[in-house]
């Protein structure tokens, strides 16, 4: 996702090492998240296995942790915007440290899909822009692929959090997804999905067919999927196939380029 805006936007920027830093800082927040995460194990097989591995996940925030400190040092210069990253990621995860300065988050913390949301958007759009060495011809540009992202992601994270709202109610977790009723939600979802297309459709003037086509299919596969992930919660269907979504487009247009374009 975050190559997939170096090439619409067409960034100058160190790609080696700030994919390095997202790799490893993924590996690292992911098992941290998890680590502190008990789950559902009515849902998943996965988090039963991760509940049996606790070693492992911390293992794998240690290497996550000093590969993404590597590279970080490699793009120190950046250290603002590449901050903002860490400090927002952590912030996601915090309410789940068993600690007082920490727990309270969770009881104002209404808008946590929103921020979840809000983070995956900020790490693969807006970090690279304001990372990279040249100014943006055409700030809008930017503009419009961010929101695209947010509003992609955001119907998705809906869906995970619709899976696990009864979870969610009984630890405390406030989020729209557990307020409102469904009616209201299916609503919000088919709007975010709408506004989605709607942005993706904007970028048009400024970048190929194909690529408006990448960003279109994701949106129209997630407004046809919403049932089916509804009565079919497998670790399949959400962690490969929901997942999967937010980097499809990214997919479609590295494809198209490795075909030639033809």
């Amino acid at each position: 996702m975050a190559w997939q805006t170096e090439e619409i936007l067409q960034l100058k920027l160190d790609r080696f090492n700030f994919a390095g830093f997202v790799f490893f800082s993924t590996i690292c927040s992911y098992n941290f998240h998890w680590y502190l995460t008990p789950g559902s194990i009515r849902h998943s097989e996965r988090i039963l296995w991760g509940q049996r591995r606790r070693s492992l996940q911390l293992l794998g925030c240690g290497i996550g942790l000093v590969g993404s400190l590597w590279f970080f040092f490699q793009l120190y210069h950046h250290w603002l915007p590449i901050g903002g990253a860490v400090v927002l990621t952590f912030l996601y995860s915090a309410p789940k440290v068993p600690h007082r300065a920490f727990s309270w988050l969770s009881k104002i913390a209404v808008g946590k899909t929103i921020f979840l949301a809000f983070v995956w958007m900020y790490v693969t759009t807006l970090l690279p822009a304001f990372m990279a060495d040249i100014m943006l011809a055409d700030v809008w540009d930017l503009v419009f692929l961010a929101a695209y992202r947010f509003f992609l992601i955001y119907a998705i994270c809906i869906l995970f959090d619709y899976r696990d709202r009864e979870e969610d109610r009984q630890q405390g977790i406030r989020s729209l997804i557990t307020f409102l009723p469904e009616k209201q939600l299916d609503r919000l979802y088919y709007i975010s999905l709408v506004i989605a297309a709607g942005l993706a459709l904007a970028l048009a003037p400024a970048v190929p067919l194909y690529v408006v086509f990448s960003l279109l299919a994701p949106v129209a596969v997630t407004a046809l999927v919403k049932e089916y992930s509804q009565r079919h919660t497998s670790d399949y269907v959400y962690y490969f196939f929901l997942d999967g979504l937010m980097m499809l487009s990214a997919l479609l247009h590295l494809g198209w380029l490795a075909a030639g374009g033809i």
